[in-house]
């Protein structure tokens, strides 16, 4: 056996796709992208979506829109891949991280609660595997701080209140008490990475919800506007005829999605229901597999909603990190890619060197340390998939 990880399914609808966009000689930003946009806006819920080249640049140009800067304060989990804290750096704004609740994946509401501070202007919550975060509780800590929260541009002051975002890299057609994720935070960046449910090889979203009292047609010129250099026109707009004049109405970015990027993405929305009711067939497996042994997983199907079924998180009742290493090692060798999710951020050296030490996030670490990843995809077969449950549970020994 050779089982990947999670390699990206492409069919030939999405090869054809791509070679019509290479064809037309159109394959940067232009109608394609435009028309994910749009179907994006209307999978989520929302009333616009901007196309970019990844979610981290999502939520650094969801924090600039904010005008979260120097001198701010931004909460998120310390159980997370690092882009959820990186774009706070970036921005210049102090990162805030919190360890989770006990045995929880996401991160702490109390814990949350106690490091608002004056200076706080956003929260990221981390929906993890695909399964939403409890962005109710978010909501009502920030609800909750009204009064000491100092706005310092005119989207704050519009909003009013902390502002809620939703790192959704995972989460793409996750539902959580009716809405779809998207739709229940300030703002939502989403990954359509080459690992990601739906690819587009590299690439991400934002989308928004409403803010009384601001344009949805403004918040989206403005975060196209940053992610293509602050420029006034795309270049679509300047091949009209005697259209090359523009402006630069901001000191932006570059980080937009192209045409190429948008035909993948087309086509895997238009299949992306199916793809997500086979990894709910996969999940079911493991999970019957599973039950009443020392492996346990995430919850992806409650009366809450549905997860995205992103990812088979598994912890391992039990065992440290030095027995999760060789369970991965003996699953290897039975031919079988696994992986961790997440090496809490205060355990890398770059976090170490802001001052994080991990004896401050014990929950977080109690995760990582019997933590592993198995694979799922959609290019699995049953066979696969009852091949990987009979190997992880030799090599766990249940």
């Amino acid at each position: 056996m050779n089982i990947k990880f999670s390699p990206p399914d492409i069919t030939q609808e999405e090869i054809d796709e791509v070679v019509d966009t290479l064809k037309s000689g159109w394959i940067t930003t232009g109608p394609k992208t435009k028309k994910f946009e749009k179907l994006i806006a209307e999978y989520c819920h929302t009333q616009k979506a901007v196309c970019l080249n990844s979610a981290t640049a999502g939520l650094e140009l969801i924090l600039r829109f904010l005008g979260i800067g120097e001198g701010d304060e931004v909460i998120t989990s310390a159980y997370t891949y690092t882009a959820s804290a990186s774009v706070i750096n970036h921005v210049g704004a102090k990162i805030v991280l919190v360890d989770t609740d006990k045995d929880s994946f996401y991160i702490s509401a109390d814990n949350v609660r106690k490091a608002v501070t004056d200076k706080t202007k956003a929260i990221i919550g981390v929906d993890i595997a695909g399964v939403i975060a409890d962005y109710d509780s978010l909501f009502e800590i920030a609800n909750q701080n009204k009064g000491i929260f100092k706005p310092s541009n005119d989207i704050q002051k519009a909003i009013g209140r902390i502002a809620i975002i939703a790192d959704g890299a995972h989460s793409f057609g996750a539902i959580q008490r009716g809405k779809t994720s998207g739709e229940i935070a300030d703002f939502t960046s989403f990954s359509f990475h080459a690992v990601k449910n739906l690819t587009t090889a590299e690439g991400g979203a934002v989308t928004w919800r409403d803010i009384q009292g601001v344009d949805n047609e403004y918040i989206y010129t403005q975060l196209v506007l940053d992610s293509l250099h602050g420029q006034s026109k795309d270049a679509l707009s300047k091949m009209k005829a005697g259209a090359w004049e523009y402006d630069i109405k901001m000191l932006g970015y570059k980080c937009n999605m192209t045409d190429i990027m948008a035909s993948l993405g087309l086509v895997q929305l238009k299949r992306y229901e199916g793809l997500l009711a086979r990894r709910k067939e996969i999940i079911s497996k493991y999970d019957s597999a599973f039950k009443g042994t020392a492996i346990k997983s995430i919850a992806h199907y409650t009366q809450d909603g549905s997860s995205s079924g992103h990812l088979y998180i598994t912890r391992v009742k039990g065992i440290d990190e030095n027995k999760r290493n060789e369970i991965i090692i003996k699953m290897a060798q039975a031919g079988i890619a696994t992986n961790v999710h997440y090496k809490p951020l205060p355990l890398f050296s770059g976090y170490k060197e802001l001052g994080f030490d991990i004896k401050d996030y014990p929950h977080a670490y109690d995760l990582y340390r019997n933590e592993i990843t198995l694979p799922l995809h959609t290019l699995l077969t049953d066979e696969e998939v009852q091949y990987i449950i009979d190997q992880f549970k030799e090599a766990v020994g249940v």
